[in-house]
């Protein structure tokens, strides 16, 4: 019996989320469309396992990565008994190198446009869209996925992105100026065409002290639109 870590790595390029996928080069389901994962060493618990992965398909350290769930069913892989530990990824598109896609045959896909992936791969990734939403509502999950200096309304685009809704901007606005966690760095951003389009970052320290407290980010119903 094998112990493997597949991992559904998300994305955001401003406008909308994208999960990583790559083409098998071998069989079975040569030529389909994957998640991206590998074996558990004989020397490394699941943790490194899955940082080690993520790092040889992203180039990327200090990820954040989560375990969502376990995949067991007999038959899920037709060549071996597999068992399958799932993590989600959510990192900034803008600092994914194009050598390690090339290097693994992989591309980021609209979300929207994800095609039917082998194995039991969809239900995995159904599981870390359902994880990612609830855990985005309560926790400010979202600012892993920007890049270090950002405007409200990238923000409300992501959030926008995540929940395939549309949110009230002066609600959204509030609800964000309301966690302290946004720190005004005194720029605009030079490609928006709106004066308003302050560049603000994350105060990390108070990120990291109050990742666990709920901050309730989404509306309440009837306060969205769209």
């Amino acid at each position: 019996m094998l112990i493997a870590i597949d991992c559904i790595i998300f994305g955001f390029d401003g406008a909308v989320l994208k999960l990583l996928l790559f083409k098998r080069k071998i069989r079975p389901e040569k030529g389909r469309w994957s998640l991206l994962g590998g074996f558990v060493k004989q020397d490394e618990d699941l943790e490194s396992g899955a940082g080690r992965i993520l790092y040889n398909l992203t180039g990327l350290t200090n990820v954040f990565v989560e375990q969502i769930m376990t995949a067991g069913k007999v038959g899920r892989d037709p060549v071996e008994r597999t068992i399958s530990v799932v993590y989600f990824a959510l990192i900034n598109i803008l600092d994914q190198g194009q050598e390690a896609l090339n290097a693994h045959n992989a591309q980021w896909i609209n979300l929207d446009d994800k095609p039917n992936l082998i194995f039991d791969h969809d239900e995995m990734v159904s599981k870390a869209l359902e994880w990612l939403r609830y855990k985005a509502a309560l926790h400010p999950l979202g600012f892993e996925l920007l890049p270090e200096r950002f405007t409200i309304p990238q923000l409300q685009n992501l959030y926008e992105a995540i929940y395939s809704m549309r949110l009230d901007r002066r609600n959204f606005n509030r609800k964000i100026h309301s966690t302290n966690l946004l720190i005004d760095t005194g720029e605009k951003d030079p490609l928006s065409n709106t004066k308003k389009a302050t560049l603000y970052r994350l105060d990390k320290d108070r990120y990291n002290n109050k990742f666990d407290s709920f901050w309730h980010f989404m509306p309440h119903p009837g306060n969205e639109k769209g």
